[in-house]
């Protein structure tokens, strides 16, 4: 069993609630513990994910997120540079399953987070399983 952190940029609840319950349901499935966190968005969560895996205290991590497009160049920084903060990481080793949603709208967004349609927030937790076993067969 591993301990797996859950690290939600919750700006969205009832988005975000469906895409936590995808990935704590797959990683319950898998025998796996979890624990939730949040911050205040996306880009705080490579950071807080940087942070937490220096304590040792964890296996894997599921950022979970939405970031929906509006008027504004905002929507490149924040959906670019926080991906560009997770694949960083990754490629460091730390196991991470991203699970930040990146939409046009909201009824995209609805339809990837809710567990049953497609459930990006389980997808994102099974990815973060896969990269930690992988760890385990190349440690």
């Amino acid at each position: 069993m591993a301990k797996f952190l859950i690290v939600e940029a919750r700006f969205y609840d009832h988005l975000n609630d469906m895409l936590v319950a995808g990935a704590s349901a797959a990683l319950k499935a898998a025998g796996h513990e979890v624990e939730v966190i949040t911050v205040p968005g996306a880009l705080e969560i490579p950071g807080a994910i940087a942070l937490a895996d220096q304590s040792d205290l964890y296996d894997g991590f599921v950022a979970i997120g939405v970031v929906i497009r509006g008027e504004t160049y905002h929507f490149e920084i924040v959906a670019g540079e926080s991906a560009r903060g997770i694949m960083a990481l990754t490629m460091d080793g730390v196991a991470i399953g991203n699970g930040i949603l990146t939409v046009e709208n909201e009824t995209q967004a609805l339809v990837r987070a809710d567990p049953a349609q497609k459930d990006k927030g389980g997808e994102a937790a099974k990815a973060a399983i896969a990269l930690l076993e992988l760890q385990g067969r190349f440690a």
